[in-house]
């Protein structure tokens, strides 16, 4: 049985699954688009279309939400399953389906369902990608008790044997979470991580085995309205945003962490070093003031019940 397969294998690249119910045409949809699919060739181009943007910046998340751009994203994604493929995702009485991001009134619900996206991905002041797939577990399981079969795993750029090759066969199947790090100059010549931010690719398109990628997503942080008038309490337009990924070899310098739980500060000890393969991420006029690289993605399918 497929959907077994599906199960023991934990990867859906290179199995056909069934075809799936039509996409909701009215609840929940951002701008009309056509979706592509071309993994032919040495070239590959591929867009996904029915997935959500919902802001992460909202009142009744900690910090009014400025570190929830992975619960953010994640429901974007959920989103898409819900509302794309039938799958009945969400938390008890909460049905994701049901809900229109773009619908005013579902604003406090979705608010919710963000925060609690956050409490099973223990959000603790951000989020790991790891406890992202759990959370995305706990959100599929109404569909799995109905028999669907959903999945979900991380990939690292480091050591990834075709990065863009392999991302475009996962977007090809659904969206994908993009976990970027913000580098700054480090000791001796290094880069040193500061931070990161997710958000939810939409397209891709590249070659197979190749140095650089064109892709669009939609980032969670980013929203025509933000800082004006009520926007924590208001859903912003659906926005994509175009950039370059470059595979770029680099010198990282990994400090150590303090241990609260010591008397010695653990900080002052000098740091490790380290070579690895990263995605250099630029936008089109952009003056950021750190080195933004691409460090991996989730990647997350479902397959309706057999038979």
């Amino acid at each position: 049985m497929i959907r077994k397969a599906i199960i023991a294998a934990a990867t859906l690249s290179t199995i056909a699954l069934p075809a799936v119910a039509a996409a909701d045409p009215v609840i929940g949809q951002p701008t009309p688009c056509v979706k592509v699919t071309d993994l032919v060739g040495p070239d590959f181009s591929v867009k996904q279309c029915g997935i959500s943007d919902v802001d992460q910046h909202r009142a009744g998340l900690e910090s009014n939400g400025g570190a929830y751009c992975g619960p953010a994203s994640l429901y974007n994604v959920l989103h898409y399953w819900a509302h794309e493929k039938n799958a009945p995702v969400g938390w008890l009485t909460t049905k994701v389906k049901e809900l229109d991001p773009q619908d005013q009134t579902d604003y406090n619900v979705i608010t919710n369902s963000i925060w609690r996206i956050g409490v099973d991905a223990k959000y603790d002041g951000g989020t790991r990608m790891s406890n992202l797939r759990n959370a995305w577990m706990i959100a599929t399981k109404p569909a799995r008790d109905a028999g669907w079969a959903a999945v979900t795993a991380g990939v690292d750029s480091n050591g990834a044997a075709d990065f863009g090759g392999d991302l475009a066969k996962k977007l090809a199947r659904g969206p994908v979470q993009m976990v970027y790090g913000r580098y700054s100059e480090g000791p001796q010549n290094s880069l040193q991580r500061g931070g990161g931010h997710i958000v939810t690719l939409v397209s891709v398109d590249g070659s197979f085995g190749g140095n650089t990628l064109q892709v669009r997503y939609m980032d969670p942080g980013r929203a025509s309205d933000h800082g004006v008038g009520d926007y924590l309490k208001t859903q912003s337009d659906y926005a994509t945003l175009n950039a370059t990924l470059t595979k770029k070899a680099v010198y990282e310098y990994i400090p150590v962490k303090d241990n609260p739980d010591t008397a010695m500060d653990e900080s002052l000890t000098p740091g490790t070093y380290r070579w690895v393969t990263r995605w250099q991420l630029t936008t089109p006029g952009s003056t950021a003031p750190t080195t933004q690289l691409v460090e991996g993605y989730n990647w997350f399918d479902m397959a309706p019940p057999v038979g």
